[in-house]
């Protein structure tokens, strides 16, 4: 009796969100937590003290732990780099993301990851083991990007946007009952109904990730930090070793994109020169106007839309006719450093971003993200325009025979 109660006085007493996990020599403490929860913040607390840890593992990489040990690192973007190396539209998703977290931070006064913040310098002052137990973000990334389309990337990018502009909805309430996995996973099933390589890419695979560098984090009582999500889909994975090569790779790209992309200037081309072959000089040169009207008008439309500049406008219009023959190239690049360099962004301009999403006016007429609009609406524009003059284009040479 004795010994029983001894037993249970030695127990910690942990809060509801907390998964305790024998395996082996080791006792895993699962934190479920919900990124933007002041609740979360306590309950790391509370377990960590309670638990007194070998080892306290983060949802967090490399990177994004320097993000927030290095809080102006971000400021030195280099805006002609992103433009360069074709990453507006893959950086424009993740500004829309990390905004989402922090407006709702700001929505519930409470920092975005404060749960994560809190695990760590616990970690730190206490000279515990701290684990950075994510996958690198940007191969996450990557590896969601690689497994879509330029449609899929598009319907992605305007599902985060929808959703920063609906962060007013959310309540305390609302948010708390997120943290009961069941409830976070059908939301995530939700979203990504239409991108199920979303959700396989950026939670499934993250779940054995997680779950691979927690089994084999040093000590024996180990307490785990990640989003309520995970929980579940970590624990099944926690029983033996991963083989973590295939998911910590960015696949090669696809070469039917390329394929394509080759294939439509060829064909239009092919066109034109069948239309001189049969309908004359005349008709290859109407032929040759609507492609260089449409597919330019189309491209500086999009431009336009996203406020750039009237000399980025011009860029559009005279670049995607010729850019749209070329699969190595793309009108946006051209607009976007069109705009970077007649509005180039300043520090001020870095340091206004995170405000910028709060509202769709201040997110067009911020520089730095009007510069990634021009390029992903550009380059739209001049896809929508190279189908739209290749059709005109088909439909005149066919009726003339």
């Amino acid at each position: 009796m004795n010994n029983e109660i001894a037993k249970n006085q030695s127990e910690p007493v942990l809060p509801g969100t907390v998964t305790k996990i024998e395996r082996a020599d080791k006792i895993f403490y699962i934190v479920g937590t919900a990124h933007v929860s002041r609740e979360s913040v306590e309950d790391v607390e509370k377990t960590i003290d309670s638990v007194n840890p070998d080892s306290v593992c983060v949802e967090l990489c490399e990177a994004r732990y320097k993000s927030i040990i290095e809080k102006e690192r971000w400021k030195q973007m280099d805006i002609f780099k992103v433009v360069k190396e074709k990453k507006s539209l893959f950086l424009l998703t993740q500004l829309i993301m990390a905004s989402f977290y922090r407006m709702i931070g700001e929505h519930l006064d409470v920092p975005p990851g404060a749960e994560m913040i809190k695990a760590v310098h616990m970690a730190e002052e206490r000279k515990k083991e701290l684990v950075l137990a994510d996958r690198n973000v940007e191969v996450t990334l990557k590896r969601v990007w690689s497994g879509l389309g330029f449609i899929g990337k598009l319907k992605m990018a305007f599902q985060l946007l929808t959703a920063l502009f609906m962060v007013k909805e959310i309540e305390i309430d609302d948010l708390e009952k997120l943290k009961q996995s069941d409830q976070l996973e059908e939301m995530m099933s939700e979203v990504t109904k239409g991108l199920p390589q979303v959700k396989e890419r950026l939670i499934d695979e993250r779940d054995i990730y997680l779950a691979e560098k927690v089994r084999t984090a040093p000590g024996r009582k180990i307490v785990v930090v990640v989003g309520a999500g995970h929980v579940k889909g970590m624990t099944g994975y926690l029983d033996k070793e991963n083989d973590l090569t295939e998911i910590t790779q960015i696949p090669k790209p696809s070469i039917w994109p390329k394929v394509a992309g080759w294939a439509i200037p060829v064909a239009v081309i092919a066109i034109i020169v069948y239309g001189f072959m049969k309908n004359g000089f005349d008709h290859s040169m109407d032929s040759v106007y609507i492609w260089f009207l449409v597919n330019g008008l189309f491209s500086a439309l999009g431009a336009a839309v996203a406020f750039g500049h009237p000399l980025t406008i011009l860029t559009s219009f005279a670049a995607a006719p010729i850019t749209s023959l070329n699969p190595m190239l793309a009108a946006g690049w051209f607009s976007g450093l069109m705009q970077a360099y007649i509005k180039k962004p300043t520090v001020e301009d870095m340091e206004n971003l995170k405000n910028a999403f709060n509202s769709v006016k201040g997110f067009w007429l911020n520089p730095v993200s009007r510069v990634l609009l021009v390029v992903v609406l550009a380059n739209a524009g001049s896809m929508v325009g190279t189908l739209v003059a290749g059709s005109w284009i088909l439909k005149e040479t066919l009726l003339l025979q």
